[in-house]
């Protein structure tokens, strides 16, 4: 099996961010650390069955994964590397922003210095 791209793996985590539920969980256990479903339940208000269903869509989007068992309790504990993923991708588009910015300065300051103006002198 393949790893997923960046790409694929930016999309499942902002699919997964989507929803304030699995963001509140996600804030749970970033402040309190590995939790099982049922002490999740206990700390919001949503069923355990709600709970269960938001985790699996966070694990499925590598946000989080289940940890090693203790009997019949399996605590959930944050992933970084999918947020890192995700912040890859941010950063990729803000880099493609910032030289078509650049662009857009070198065409406008090119323009100034043809009237006699910098455009550094405007600001």
């Amino acid at each position: 099996m393949r790893p997923p791209d960046v790409d694929e793996q930016a999309v499942a985590v902002f699919a997964a961010l989507t929803d304030p539920t699995r963001r509140a969980l996600l804030e749970e256990l970033a402040r309190a650390g590995p939790a099982t479903v049922t002490d999740l339940a206990r700390r919001l208000p949503i069923s355990r069955q709600a709970v269960a269903k938001h985790l699996g869509q966070l694990a499925e989007a590598g946000l989080i994964s289940s940890g090693e068992p203790a009997g019949r309790r399996h605590p959930y504990r944050l992933e970084p590397a999918a947020i890192r993923t995700a912040q890859v991708w941010l950063a990729r588009l803000a880099n493609r922003w910032d030289d078509r910015l650049a662009a857009l300065e070198d065409v406008l300051d090119a323009t100034d210095t043809n009237r006699g103006v910098t455009h550094h002198e405007q600001a």
